[in-house]
């Protein structure tokens, strides 16, 4: 055994015999399970919506967009005592469980299988348990309407889960904290002034002009990466390229700036961030470690702390860069006395409603956040519609009846092509960039016929979710018409996939990403038909931090006769 395991094993292992099993009955190690034995069914009562205005808007403005999000269940009440976390049924202990041997989730690819563990675990212990990771009591919940329920009684600044490790950074380093890694009021004060310009679809179809031009050059750049094969039409490894649209693309929204991403020659800097960002998630499998040892342990394995701070140094150093560039442009302009006109950087900046260290953390952040998001499901749909051709030509004719072929779309296009939508949900739906989200308990909570004590980490499942043939029928198959309200009065349901997440903490920049997401993919089948190549292999997902494709995705970009 390594000493790395050694040491994890003694690191976890007094916390392990707490539980209040017999002692003999239980194995040391970084996970266990248990199962939850069922009580029966409490009565129902309402669940609390997030109450403030803000929240109140965003759910309004989701549901005008989509027409979409059947009411889930409304969970379990009060009705008589509920069962307590942990309790056993009459006539018997709970079975300890042990699906995994110690050490397993990180020498032997467990992170990069957390999203078929999941539905493993879900499959084995039904849709609400509970594990450990080293001391840490997490609550699995893999059940749509139980899901529901604790997000629609989210308070008004809902906790996200354990971020100690970016917190220690930040302390470490004199940073601020930005959207991501915030919580309580400093989070709430955040997302006020960010979402002025984030989160109405009227704000970010502003940024349709400057997301069409990055499309532009990733189309030429396609036609050039295609010379480099011998059938000229093959692009192998689209997830870089999509990387390095998704990244330009971002930039663009985020610092008002081009970062040369597509071209032949990248910019040195913009090659340094880009490799920070690589750096960032290629360590996400050994900083994982921070939060199951303690910190004792970092003089005897260095490597994790001191890689992810090294990324983090580089990620910041970017942002600083660019926004000090736009500051001084905008002083240059002042000076001048010519007008001045801007996105979201100049109005943030201009407004100083945030300190200048909380633009740089929140840049920094929601750049992190924002580039794999778009990369990875452009990868994804690609890969989908060269293996699914009779749904790429139902998209394709959709785009040429309601807008042309030739037509350069922008945000006010979008609603007339349903099919596009419903490609995006689809991949979301199978390919979730995050496989599972996190909350805490901010009160008691009775979810499922469980009381669940204020302070608790829960783990939402959304890939187990995303795959429960109760929410989905067929939910193994490739079907974006599943999507398609078939009248004004059908809802589809939506609690069952919700990949940007929910409420007042959804992810601020979901609908820049769809933007860029959706412009991309019509352009793309306006100008290629995408087909398997002979290069083209099963490709599947892996856990990287986010749910990324395992392997290179490598496909036909044919042109369109």
């Amino acid at each position: 055994m390594s000493l790395l395991a050694k040491a994890l094993r003694l690191a976890v292992s007094g916390h392990v015999l707490r539980e209040p099993l017999p002692r003999s009955r239980l194995r040391p190690g970084l996970v266990f399970l248990r199962r939850l034995r069922q009580r029966p069914k409490l009565s129902e009562v309402p669940c609390k919506k997030a109450t403030t205005a803000a929240a109140a808007e965003e759910d309004k403005e989701d549901e005008e967009e989509e027409r979409g999000g059947r009411r889930a269940g409304r969970g379990e009440g009060a009705g008589s005592a509920p069962a307590a976390l942990g309790s056993e049924t009459p006539g018997g202990n709970a079975r300890p469980q042990d699906p995994l041997q110690p050490g397993r989730v990180f020498f032997k690819d467990g992170f990069g299988r957390i999203h078929e563990i999941q539905q493993k675990h879900v499959q084995e212990y039904g849709k609400i348990f509970k594990s450990h990771f080293g001391p840490k009591l997490v609550v699995s919940i893999a059940d749509r309407d139980l899901v529901a329920q604790v997000l629609r009684e989210e308070g008004s600044a809902p906790q996200r889960a354990d971020m100690d490790s970016w917190q220690e950074y930040r302390d470490l380093r004199g940073r601020a904290t930005g959207l991501i890694s915030a919580e309580g009021e400093q989070w709430l004060k955040m997302r006020r002034v960010l979402r002025q310009k984030m989160v109405k679809p009227k704000d970010v179809a502003t940024f349709s002009g400057g997301v069409n031009e990055v499309i532009t050059d990733l189309i030429k750049r396609i036609r050039i990466l295609r010379r480099q094969e011998k059938d000229g039409e093959t692009v192998t490894n689209v997830n870089s390229l999509f990387f390095k649209y998704s990244m330009e693309g971002v930039a663009t929204v985020l610092f008002e700036c081009r970062l040369g991403c597509l071209e032949n020659d990248i910019p040195q800097n913009t090659a340094e961030y880009i490799e920070a960002l690589e750096l960032m998630f290629s360590s996400f499998k050994t900083t994982m470690y921070a939060g199951a040892i303690p910190k004792w342990l970092r003089p005897i394995i260095p490597k994790p702390w001191r890689e992810f701070c090294r990324s983090w140094d580089g990620l910041f150093k970017f942002s600083q860069i660019h926004i000090d560039n736009k500051l001084h442009h905008i002083q240059s302009l002042l000076d001048k006395g010519e007008e001045l006109k801007g996105g979201l950087l100049t109005t943030l900046l201009r407004s100083k409603e945030l300190t200048i260290e909380e633009i740089y953390a929140n840049m920094t952040e929601m750049l992190l956040a924002g580039v794999d998001t778009t990369s990875f499901t452009l990868s994804w749909a690609t890969y989908m519609l060269a293996k699914h051709p009779e749904v790429q030509h139902s998209v394709y004719k959709e785009i040429v009846r309601n807008l042309g072929k030739d037509k350069v779309p922008d945000a006010d296009d979008i609603p007339n092509l349903p099919m596009i939508k419903a490609l995006l949900k689809e991949t979301l739906r199978l390919f979730p960039v995050l496989p599972g989200n996190g909350r805490i308990t901010q009160k008691d909570m009775i979810v499922g016929g469980y009381l669940i004590p204020k302070g608790t980490q829960l783990a939402l499942c959304h890939y187990a979710t995303s795959y429960q043939e109760d929410n989905f029928p067929s939910a193994n198959e490739f079907q974006p018409d599943r999507w398609l309200r078939k009248s004004n009065m059908d809802r589809v349901d939506n609690f069952g996939s919700i990949p940007f997440g929910y409420g007042i903490r959804s992810c601020i920049g979901k609908r820049v990403a769809e933007l860029e997401i959706h412009l991309a993919l019509i352009q793309l089948l306006q100008n290629f038909e995408i087909k398997n190549s002979p290069k083209t292999k099963p490709v599947c997902a892996k856990t990287h931090g986010l749910l990324t494709p395992a392997d290179a995705i490598n496909v036909k970009f044919a042109d369109r006769k």
